[in-house]
């Protein structure tokens, strides 16, 4: 096996620490082209998509990547800003964030962030993190709730890029945090601040996205996870059951799906007279093309024309307060025993040092 071609090592370079977060990906512009380029990525990893590649990869370039690359762009380009995708924007600010709020309590070290699919890559960051001299990384799905196709895919990426690489990091893995108490408290605080300057619904719809139901089966804990991330926020906002509903959203393909639908839920709601539907969306982290075009838009459209009256998107955790120093929180869990702190990246001349000195202060004493 050939190695990738790695910085030469420097034997008295003092161990780095990385914290590396991960979000799902997206394409680099909002044409044909890129959506292309990004769904041949994403829908060629045999985690996301569980058929036979002799089965499926003539139905991916024969027909998917053909025909939903253009209706893709179109939804793209919908929510589309001047800073560009709004998940890669949201995911950088994130992680200027968490290196600031680390540094406040004392860690040194080095965050970056990184998409599964698209750019910048997994292996690219933990490139840059090797040439760097980072030896230790915490590699943070954000993802709340684990999923085979989701948590243990960024896992694969990683464990790929191991393969080529002789001098391999440490590594340390946040699996999920779907039940974090301050994950729940951040999650119940937007929702709170969003009721204070709008008021409330009549219903709190919780839409998580959706998998294929065979992998709750086959022992996929997502589907659990999400329903006791909405029973720990419905908690948290003392609301009673019969104002929340509990949905499932981005359903692909033919194959029985995760249940009820969050589309044909807000049309039901609608229908039976809702007057006010709110939804949230606790499985994202950051606000991105499910939320802001298939929620925002094309969920309010179907609450709206099924006689529903009023449609209200509670916007996703993005860059607000209470989710950093959440998401500092879950870090610092995960980095113990890691040298992180100033003082405990002391060499060891540097210790004696003070130790000496100490012992001098006490002689003169």
């Amino acid at each position: 096996m050939s190695f990738a071609t790695e910085p030469a090592f420097d034997h008295q370079q003092r161990p780095a620490i990385g914290v590396l977060l991960v979000n799902l990906g997206t394409p680099d512009e909002p044409t044909p082209a890129a959506l292309r380029r990004y769904l041949g990525q994403f829908l060629s990893d045999p985690r996301v998509v569980e058929i036979p590649k002799a089965v499926w990869k003539p139905i991916l370039h024969g027909i998917i990547l053909r025909t939903r690359p253009k209706k893709s762009a179109a939804k793209y380009a919908s929510i589309w800003t001047p800073e560009g995708s709004p998940l890669r924007t949201w995911t950088a600010k994130q992680g200027t964030l968490l290196q600031g709020y680390l540094g406040e309590r004392g860690h040194r070290l080095n965050v970056k962030w990184a998409m599964r699919y698209g750019q910048p890559s997994v292996a690219s960051q933990l490139d840059a993190f090797k040439a760097e001299g980072v030896r230790r990384v915490l590699v943070v799905p954000l993802y709340p709730q684990y999923s085979g196709a989701t948590t243990a895919s960024v896992m694969d990426d990683v464990f790929a890029w191991a393969r080529r690489t002789r001098h391999i990091p440490e590594f340390r893995f946040v699996n999920h945090f779907h039940d974090d108490e301050r994950y729940i408290a951040a999650l119940a605080e937007s929702v709170r601040a969003y009721w204070q300057r709008e008021g409330q619904g009549d219903k709190l719809l919780m839409s998580f996205h959706g998998m294929p139901e065979r992998t709750l089966h086959l022992g996929d804990p997502y589907h659990c996870e999400c329903h006791k991330t909405a029973r720990l926020l419905a908690q948290r906002l003392n609301l009673p059951a019969e104002r929340v509903v509990v949905s499932f959203q981005s359903r692909f393909g033919r194959a029985k799906w995760l249940q009820p639908y969050t589309e044909p839920t807000l049309r039901e709601l609608g229908k039976a007279g809702t007057g006010r539907v709110d939804v949230i969306c606790p499985a994202f982290v950051s606000d991105c093309i499910e939320t802001l075009e298939e929620i925002a838009m094309e969920g309010k459209q179907a609450f709206l024309s099924s006689g529903g009256k009023e449609f209200h998107y509670i916007p996703c955790l993005n860059d607000r307060p209470e989710w950093m120093r959440a998401l500092t929180a879950l870090c610092e869990q995960h980095l113990q025993g890691w040298p992180t702190k100033v003082i405990e990246q002391a060499t060891e001349s540097e210790l004696q040092a003070t130790q000496q000195r100490a012992k001098a202060l006490g002689a003169q004493r």
